[in-house]
């Protein structure tokens, strides 16, 4: 079997990129550990405790192996590296949400609506077509579910493609609009539009409305002031506008593009996942619409951010000497 080293220009570069989203993703979890400090929020200690061996184990190994001058393998680094900056993005951000909503601006429901209206966009109409079609249903059921997994295997697939650089792009990329859609679900806050129509979810026969219940359930009491213990092992988080399942189903479809027989799992997943989020989550249209162009903004920021740190080593760089994986000819 012929064998070639990896692309080093590429692993350095992707290595710098790694060093570099930790720098973003700590600043995250210091602004949480400040929120809750100056509020009346607390955490679970369980939750935390898991999440921090979680990312410490994932982390530790990475950058271990990152070190070693014998067994160093950029797919044992960057796809370690990479969960755990989503793992602990995620545990960051879904109490992030609460402290979010806990802002308590005017509600926007009611202007939600009229946007998709304006558009010619009939909300009920659809939920009613969907409902009434199961196999529909049922398929749009599993994709709005399918948000977690490709959080784990997007990385996995890049690293088989040896697309290190790739695979921190959209580690960025998904920390950059779940922030976002934090910070804009703040200043717009709403519940959703089956209440805003006056539909009981409950008469659905075959969408499954879990999130928009979810949502229903601790949006008003953090708004209240009356929820403020958050378990970070029960958290989903609390974002009607703009919709990050749309958001990232965007960002997966973007990640896995360079997967060519991936491509066609990927466009049929991500747009069911796209397809379920009015019905599902509860979301208006111009939420759907909203967490798109998120999306596309921050992949033409990630493209550019990883354009510079090609350019300039920033001081990140790898221990040395560099001993490249071997791995198969293509």
């Amino acid at each position: 079997m012929n064998v070639k080293p990896a692309n080093l220009p590429d692993v350095d570069a992707a290595w710098r990129f790694l060093l570099f989203n930790w720098i973003v993703v700590g600043a995250m979890t210091a602004t949480l550990v400040l929120s809750v400090m100056v509020t009346n929020f607390s955490i679970g200690l369980t939750g935390v405790l898991v999440a921090i061996g979680y990312v410490g184990i994932y982390a530790g190994f990475a950058h271990a192996n990152a070190r070693s001058p014998k067994r160093r393998d950029p797919q044992v680094m960057f796809v370690l590296g990479a969960t755990a900056q989503i793992v602990l993005t995620t545990a960051v951000m879904a109490p992030m949400t609460y402290v979010a909503a806990a802002t308590n601006f005017p509600m926007q429901d009611a202007a939600l609506l009229a946007v998709d209206r304006a558009m010619g966009l009939d909300w009920a109409a659809y939920v009613h077509y969907v409902d009434t079609r199961p196999a529909l249903a049922s398929w749009l059921n599993v994709g709005y579910a399918m948000i977690g997994w490709p959080l784990f295997a997007i990385p996995v697939f890049l690293a088989a493609k040896r697309r290190y650089q790739r695979i921190e792009e959209f580690t960025f990329a998904f920390v950059a609009a779940l922030a976002a859609t934090t910070i804009i679900s703040a200043l717009v806050p709403a519940i959703g539009v089956y209440q805003q129509i006056g539909l009981d979810p409950g008469t659905l026969k075959n969408i499954n409305p879990g999130a928009y219940l979810d949502q229903l359930r601790d949006l008003p009491p953090t708004r209240e002031g009356v929820l403020r213990h958050l378990d970070l092992l029960g958290l989903g988080g609390i974002v009607t506008f703009p919709s990050f399942h749309a958001a990232s189903a965007v960002l997966f479809a973007w990640a896995l593009w360079p997967v060519k027989w991936m491509r066609p799992v990927a466009l049929l997943a991500n747009g069911a996942m796209l397809a379920a989020t009015p019905v599902n989550g509860g979301h208006y249209f111009i939420d759907v619409f909203a967490g798109v162009a998120i999306a596309v903004l921050a992949i033409v920021a990630v493209r550019r951010i990883g354009q510079v740190i090609e350019r300039r080593r920033m001081g990140f760089v790898l221990p040395r000497p560099m001993l490249p994986a071997i791995v198969p000819a293509e």
